[in-house]
């Protein structure tokens, strides 16, 4: 039986409100519009939800019970509206991310940190994945922004850029590796290491690889591959590896144990900013958090 929630929480007002008069009065509706609102329910049910009582309409058992539904009703409209109203005044809401792990560390929990106590009533939602997941997860309204590199930008996917730092990636060894002793690094000499490279689909993988074979690498010798960035960085800087890291991202990481070989080439180059749906209107949770990376960057 499909009962009409709005007849439920009109019942629920009666019983508050002592009267049908003094309940229709605080709905907004006259007194004949909210009796015949009550017969309406009755007819529904097949059963008698008032009785009367001299000058007086009592709640049967079924119009108690009834009522009791149609408080929780009225709770939880009451909710809604202070969430909304909250919502509205930007006192409360949902910031939703997404950024590459590289990314998501150190660079962004910061920002993060510094959200979450300037708005202590809203939630974050931190998605980390590779840059294609997490491009489809922006075009499809799924997060709200995305911190990544520029590359991952699709035009097709009706993505806009801002430019936060002019990254670029680095070759990055051990501290002590016998390669920091050599002035001028050529393709032949990386081509003699072994690498420990990014997960398969990793858009870092790709462009370091792509960076690599332009440079003049013939091959690429791979040692190991690893999907976590700080398992990655802990076997790098344990052996003889190397890998391929993002500069500015990667630096708070180096600790003394780590360091990036003085090799370059223009693909390096590696942009990184925040991304959004072209169009789209920012709340004033996420429109702070795109201050606070532009003032700090």
């Amino acid at each position: 039986m499909k009962i009409d929630p709005r007849h439920l929480a009109q019942l629920a007002a009666i019983l508050e409100a002592g009267s049908f008069q003094a309940a229709a009065d605080e709905l907004g509706l006259t007194q004949p519009a909210l009796s015949r609102n009550m017969r309406m329910l009755e007819a529904r049910l097949d059963a008698p939800i008032f009785e009367r009582s001299g000058k007086r309409s009592l709640p049967t058992a079924l119009g108690r019970r009834l009522a009791r539904s149609g408080l929780a009703i009225r709770a939880a409209e009451e909710q809604a509206g202070v969430q909304a109203s909250l919502w509205a005044e930007g006192r409360r809401g949902e910031l939703r991310l997404g950024a590459p792990p590289i990314v998501s560390g150190r660079f962004l929990t910061k920002a993060i940190s510094r959200f979450l106590v300037a708005h202590p009533s809203w939630t974050l939602d931190l998605q980390v994945g590779l840059v294609p997941e997490l491009q489809a997860m922006l075009a499809r309204g799924r997060i709200d922004l995305l911190i990544g590199p520029q590359s991952l930008v699709d035009q097709e996917a009706r993505l806009d850029f801002e430019p936060l730092i002019d990254d670029r990636i680095g070759v990055l060894c051990r501290a002590d590796h016998p390669l920091t002793r050599i002035d001028r690094l050529t393709a032949r000499h990386l081509e003699t290491q072994s690498w420990l490279v990014h997960s398969r689909g990793s858009l870092l993988r790709q462009q370091t690889e792509a960076a690599l074979l332009a440079a003049g690498l013939e091959k690429i010798r791979i040692g190991c591959e690893a999907g976590a960035t700080g398992s990655a960085l802990e076997i790098v800087a344990a052996t003889d590896l190397l890998t391929a890291m993002p500069v500015a991202m990667t630096c708070p990481y180096l600790e003394g144990r780590l360091t990036f070989l003085s090799f370059d080439h223009p693909l390096f180059r590696r942009p990184i900013g925040i991304m959004r749906r072209r169009g789209s209107v920012l709340d004033s949770g996420a429109q702070w958090l795109v201050e606070h990376l532009r003032d700090t960057a």
